[in-house]
């Protein structure tokens, strides 16, 4: 890592957060393989993310990533091919992997790199030891292993059985059962048009009535036979037509509450496919549970329990960072020492146990152990320390209000720091994570029972209200959690500072933006002096972003997209408005940050009359492929800088989708991706009679004759090993193949 250009800094910093990312993945895989080593798919799973790992490393300039991740893919390798069988002391060294794996990216001055390099070169060598059937020295002292059971599922009849199915499948389900909504609303208008129907047919029945009375009446005038008979047919048909209308509108009215109703059932059942297994949350808690444990030298058994049960794809992706705190707490507050264990009369092995169900409407998530429970007495005596309460107010405290300032900010019984506790956070991160989600939580405990926290969240958060909104003819939902403020801007109020345009709002400048611009679509034109604003973001990040028109407010259910999109730029979900029509949501996360990159590369345009994005439109198109996230931004900004509109995509499916969908100049992909490699890929553009004519470079760190000679033989009309990749080289190759970035 020495001798980095400090220009690259920020691509080290995404390095470090795919280094995290991986860590988590070999993480978990780990964990999974000490219950079952020879699993393939876990072997797969561990062995790809050191793969990615390394190329990433080897990309950016990371040598000791390179050997690292090096080292424990051979690792991985070996005992798919059956050489090895995983045993604990392999789990161990991994694991032991995984943490330097951390550190990489995290080494910045020259002693942290050195002392860095020093420890992997160690690690490697004891790893390529054990490998070779010796004895690593430095993890031969027995440690507690913490146990990890898992509540077994009850069995199944037949009456409620598991089945299989896509997730594409069942988002096309939730689609259709949405259209199907919309379209049982069509029947109440058309219902009511009838009765207008019917009303008008009975006011020309009772016109009929009363000119006939008028005929009978008229001695006068007399009628022939033909001429009242004819009367009587009429009115005759005319009962017999309003007979069978009433009862057709009875049939219709009867039609339109069964087919509302069971489209909302059917509705609610595709909304259910929003729901993830609580078991999908737990899966790196099995290490931090292990490392802490071990840590305090205590003996721990996680049970959980609940894995099946049903929870909303939002509140699961919330939960990681809550429960990690509450498990650590139980680990290190509630289960004492295996000695004072026995001396209480308990078995050694301490019980923590996670579990999920639902009850009365709503989710429940308990973390409850066997410990100690909460000391009262200490409790009390921590408040008035603190100065939270005077001693008469203390003592009258019940359990209850007492166990309610353990979520006060900062609060802490420790009275020294340790790397597991001491800080006063956690707790009150837990409650402000449940707040957002309209929950709340509350504990018990039992002196030397143990302490249990139960976390109430609601099932689902799949409707959201939102602004509606209209850029460039087109209807988009911001949801309201994350707008500030909507206003009418006049022009006059717009101002330019250092080259952007800025207004005045709640006394500081905020800048202005179009929604045009961060969504890519046609240059904005003002109609009027009058702009519609809308304010997102906080602080210094704050943003007025232009749109075209207010549309009003709505209560929308959330549609995720089709997955093989991946994830869409500054869009979040899709939804249904009540007329039917579609209309996606925004990812106003997203939107700030497509405007930070706007501003930061120089492109942000006026807001005005006239103001459009030639430049941007004229760039030429250059798709770059790869998943790993280090080598996407690195291609992205170097093509970037160069003026190449620059899209990415995360894996070879991702790819192939966008080729299909837009039109690019170039496509730069990698080879080793999961779901469509870079060979298909390379291979199936080439097949197609539209995409066969666009060129394609392949990025990749193989460099071996026969691997350039296989994606040549796929159709890549270049070649370039990452091995030996420098900004030059990657540029003179684009150059090659479509000159320069401008027309």
């Amino acid at each position: 890592m020495t001798g980095i250009d400090p220009g690259r800094s920020s691509l080290l910093d995404l390095f470090q957060e795919e280094a995290r990312a991986q860590a988590q993945i070999l993480s978990d895989g780990l964990i999974a393989l000490e219950r079952a080593p020879r699993d393939p798919v876990t072997l797969e799973a561990s062995m790809r993310a050191a793969h990615s790992l390394k190329g990433a490393a080897r990309v950016v300039g990371v040598p000791v990533g390179v050997t690292l991740a090096h080292a424990m893919e051979d690792c991985f390798v070996a005992a798919q091919d059956g050489r090895i069988v995983l045993d604990a002391g392999h789990i161990d060294m991994l694991l032991r992997g995984v943490d330097l794996i951390v550190r990489i990216g995290e080494a910045r001055d020259i002693d942290a790199q050195t002392a860095l390099e020093r420890d992997v070169e160690s690690y490697v060598e004891a790893l390529n030891a054990r490998l070779e059937g010796q004895e690593a020295q430095e993890l031969t002292q027995h440690q507690p292993q913490p146990l990890i059971e898992h509540e077994a599922a009850p069995s199944r009849t037949n009456d409620a059985r598991m089945l299989r199915m896509r997730a594409d499948t069942l988002d096309r389900l939730l689609s259709h059962s949405g259209e199907s909504l919309v379209e049982s609303r069509w029947l109440k208008p058309f219902s009511q048009s009838m009765l207008r129907v019917k009303r008008i047919q009975h006011d020309a029945s009772r016109a009929l009535e009363r000119l006939h009375e008028t005929l009978t009446d008229t001695r006068a005038a007399q009628l022939d036979a033909r001429a009242h008979a004819a009367l009587d047919e009429v009115r005759r048909l005319t009962a017999e037509a309003h007979r069978q209308l009433s009862e057709r509108l009875a049939e219709l009215e009867n039609y339109d509450r069964r087919s509302t109703h069971l489209a909302q059932q059917i509705y609610d059942e595709a909304l259910a496919c929003r729901m993830r297994p609580f078991v999908d949350a737990t899966g790196g808690f099995a290490r931090m549970v292990r490392d802490v444990a071990r840590g305090l030298g205590r003996d721990v058994r996680l049970v959980i329990a609940g894995e099946t049960t049903q929870v909303d794809r939002d509140i699961l992706d919330l939960l990681d960072a809550p429960l990690g705190h509450l498990l650590r707490n139980a680990v290190d507050h509630g289960i004492e020492e295996p000695s004072l264990r026995r001396a209480l009369g308990k078995p050694e092995t301490g019980t923590i146990t996670l579990e999920a169900r639902h009850s009365a409407g709503s989710l429940f998530i308990s973390v409850s152990d066997d410990g100690a429970g909460v000391d009262l007495d200490a409790l009390r005596r921590a408040v008035v320390r603190k100065q939270l309460a005077n001693e008469d107010t203390a003592a009258r405290l019940t359990e209850a209000e007492l166990l309610e300032f353990l979520f006060l900010p900062g609060f802490t019984m420790r009275d020294a720091v340790t790397d597991v506790s001491g800080r006063g956070v956690g707790l009150d991160a837990v409650q402000d994570v449940v707040r957002q989600v309209r929950g709340s939580v509350r504990v018990t405990q039992e002196a030397h029972a143990g302490t249990r926290f139960t976390l109430q969240l609601p099932l689902t958060l799949s409707v959201i209200r939102s602004l509606i909104v209209d850029v460039a003819g087109e209807p988009y939902g911001l949801p309201l959690a994350h707008v500030v403020r909507t206003l009418v801007l006049p022009a006059s109020a717009i101002d330019t500072l250092e080259g952007q345009q800025h207004f005045s709002f709640d006394g500081k400048r905020v800048g202005l933006v179009t929604a045009h611009q961060i969504l890519q679509t046609a240059a904005f034109e003002a109609a009027s002096d009058a702009l519609n604003v809308v304010v997102i973001g906080q602080g210094a990040a704050s943003y007025g972003v232009v749109v075209d028109r207010f549309l009003g407010e709505r209560m929308l259910v959330v549609q995720p997209l089709d997955k093989r999109l991946g994830k869409v730029r500054n869009i979040a979900a899709g939804a249904l408005m009540e007329n039917g029509d579609p209309l996606l949501i925004a990812d106003l996360d997203d939107w700030l940050r497509s405007v930070e990159t706007l501003v930061g590369s120089g492109e942000l345009g006026r807001v005005g009359a006239g103001a459009a994005h030639a430049s941007v439109a004229s760039a030429k198109r250059v798709l770059v492929v790869d998943d790993s996230l280090t080598v996407r931004e690195l291609e992205r900004k170097l093509l970037a800088s160069r003026g190449y509109d620059v899209s990415v995509a995360v894996d070879g499916m991702d790819g192939w989708n966008a080729v299909r969908g837009a039109d690019f100049d170039l496509v730069i992909t990698d080879i080793d991706m999961p779901r469509l490699d870079g060979i298909e890929l390379v291979t199936l553009i080439k097949r197609d009679a539209h995409l066969s004519a666009m060129p394609v470079m392949i990025v990749s760190y193989k460099d071996r004759a026969e691997d350039r000679q296989r994606g040549l033989d796929a159709g890549a009309d270049y070649y370039l090993a990452k091995g030996s990749f420098h900004d030059q080289a990657l540029i003179d190759a684009v150059r090659d193949l479509i000159g320069e970035a401008r027309s």
